[in-house]
């Protein structure tokens, strides 16, 4: 059984294996728009058959319970918005897990990823239990340290060189959001 969460104007869930186009054209389509914020890549990352590996491997983590990696679509379910998902899922007496997220140019700037955002934080945190969800973004992404302080989540410290992002490695800043209900927890 796979989660689905939906939003006014959103879907969000995991891709099956032959949707594995509609990701193939998101990464094309955004190469250029997201390559400043992701690690570089070659040419083999933008082929179908490296797609239907990321799909794979997406529901493969799912199934263990060691992460959410969901395609943001739009109501017809025909596009990627973007990608948001839930990683190195740690439960026990830690019960966090790391936030990350992508958008497509066409939609940036519009409240999706807000949206998303917030299902996938009321799910994370009502349904599955986690206490807290980290997220890190480079001093420079203006869009991301705001989006993260609309969404409750609290600057905890500074990374230096945290993350290899287009080929340098890059100082984060590290952001925390608490569970509002982690005494249920």
């Amino acid at each position: 059984m796979t989660t689905e969460l939906t939003t006014a104007r959103t879907h969000i869930r995991l891709l099956s294996h032959g949707e594995a186009d509609l990701l193939l054209r998101y990464y094309l389509q955004n190469r250029e728009h997201l390559a400043p914020w992701e690690p570089e890549r070659s040419d083999d990352f933008f082929t179908l058959a490296h797609a239907q590996s990321v799909v794979a491997e997406n529901t493969r983590l799912y199934k263990a319970g060691l992460a959410f990696r969901f395609a943001i679509l739009n109501p017809e379910q025909t596009e990627i918005i973007g990608l948001c998902n839930i990683t190195n899922l740690v439960m026990g007496i830690f019960k966090a897990a790391n936030l990350g997220y992508s958008v497509a140019e066409r939609y940036q700037g519009k409240g999706y990823m807000s949206e998303a955002l917030r299902a996938l934080l009321d799910f994370v945190f009502d349904e599955v239990g986690l206490n807290r969800v980290m997220a890190n973004y480079m001093p420079h992404n203006v869009s991301s340290a705001r989006l993260l302080e609309r969404l409750g989540f609290e600057r905890e410290g500074y990374a230096k060189a945290y993350l290899k992002i287009a080929g340098q490695w890059q100082d984060h800043v590290l952001t925390a959001k608490l569970n509002p209900n982690r005494d249920k927890v």
